[in-house]
């Protein structure tokens, strides 16, 4: 099945390509800009430092940032989702493209996190997208981490998050806080796949999404095909953005509601429930309806 119709977005998708107004954050890799995919993209780098631009686009740092990007940001018809391309996204990298030997996963700090986190609330996203391994958290680093998600509370700036793929059950400093979306990874058939984390706070509060041979942008010239909860979480934002976009009166608060608790079953299990983006989208037409 397209993993855009296994999470009913193709429906939402076909009344709204996104608003300019609504900025995604994402705090990932740098992004090939130059890609020809993203030429009509509005791609904003948040520090100004250009570190949001790759510059070398074999690394695995930018390959995963144009890979994200391009599900959100894409122009439609290309080989990626292309979920919200009307949006703007503000590009955060917290992964550095220097050696990268033996980190299969791009990693941070969660000082460097939570500085992102920041950093994005501070330039005007609405909706933040983060998939990153914490390398040697301390009681005090994850504080400062709950502290960044608590800014992001305060301000209604939604949080989603990719819960990791190491295949465990149990919470992270990433997962736990109340306000953030964590996100499965599921397969075709909508039923997680065996590498994603699961756990209470991730059941309670989180969604799946496809995460199974998912293709995006690639950085030399084709197309690559992935998996993992790193692609699962893009199909949450994008669905997000496009709800903000097409409800302008609504909280992000009330956005929040209708994706995770109005348009899906609550369940007290380790597993979310599947997204339901246009179940989302009648909830909150109901609540506003278009003149």
């Amino acid at each position: 099945m397209n993993p855009l119709d296994l999470v009913t977005l193709t429906a939402l998708m076909e009344i709204t390509q996104g608003r300019t107004e609504i900025r995604i954050g994402l705090i990932d890799g740098p992004v090939a800009r130059d890609h020809p995919d993203l030429a009509d993209a509005t791609v904003q780098d948040v520090s100004g430092s250009g570190r949001g631009t790759c510059t070398r686009a074999d690394s695995l740092a930018c390959q995963h940032g144009t890979f994200v990007a391009g599900m959100l940001c894409a122009r439609r018809g290309s080989p990626a989702p292309a979920i919200c391309p009307g949006c703007t996204l503000l590009v955060r990298s917290i992964f550095s493209e220097a050696d990268e030997a033996g980190n299969p996963m791009p990693s941070a700090t969660p000082d460097e996190l939570a500085a992102a986190v920041i950093e994005c609330v501070d330039a005007g996203a609405q909706v933040l997208n983060m998939s990153v391994g914490l390398t040697h958290p301390t009681s005090k680093q994850e504080r400062a981490l709950e502290e960044a998600f608590g800014y992001a509370a305060v301000r209604g700036v939604l949080v989603v998050v990719a819960v990791g793929n190491q295949g465990v059950v149990g919470s992270s400093a990433i997962t736990r806080h109340s306000w953030v979306i964590p996100v499965v990874a599921c397969d075709s058939q909508a039923r997680p796949t065996s590498q994603s984390n699961l756990g209470t706070s991730t059941g309670r509060r989180g969604l799946r999404a496809p995460g199974d041979a998912v293709t995006s942008l690639g950085t030399a010239g084709q197309p690559i095909t992935s998996g993992g909860s790193s692609v699962a979480a893009p199909f949450v934002t994008g669905a997000l953005a496009l709800l903000l976009s097409q409800f302008p009166m609504a909280t992000t608060a009330q956005v929040k509601w209708a994706i995770t608790e109005d348009a899906v079953p609550r369940r007290a299990t380790i597993v979310p429930p599947l997204l339901d983006a246009w179940a989302a989208h009648q909830s909150l037409a109901a609540a506003y309806p278009r003149r």
